[in-house]
């Protein structure tokens, strides 16, 4: 059974910085590949960004291109999103997701899911 543990979320202005981390085992991210994907209240779950097991590809929706970064940690047990210059429309609950094979930007190809961390962004 995958876990997936989300952390980092809060309330912050906007043009503040977040780091959200998504812990797991290393055996998780050494076979499945991870993204992040986002729901604001009455929206459908949305995707954010992904890597692959191998790093060799890394994919984000545009809206957060330029300013978020997905990558994994010094420690290879977590994935991490930082989030820069956030806006209002960043607001979401974010979640991380794991998925064996290829990368889809399709929330409902992705097996595994962490409860998720909000994030809420002021003007």
């Amino acid at each position: 059974q995958v876990q997936l543990v989300e952390s980092g979320g809060g309330s912050v202005q906007a043009g503040d910085s977040l780091r959200l981390s998504c812990a797991a085992s290393r055996n998780t991210f050494t076979t499945y590949g991870i993204a992040w994907f986002r729901q604001a209240p009455g929206k459908e779950r949305e995707f954010v960004a992904a890597i692959s097991v191998s790093d060799s590809f890394i994919s984000y929706v545009d809206s957060v291109k330029g300013r978020f970064t997905i990558s994994r940690g010094n420690a290879k047990n977590t994935v991490d999103l930082q989030m820069n210059s956030l806006k209002p429309e960043d607001t979401a609950v974010y979640y991380c997701a794991a998925r064996y094979g290829t990368l889809t930007q399709y929330h409902g190809d992705w097996t595994f899911w962490g409860q998720g961390t909000p994030v809420t962004v002021s003007s």
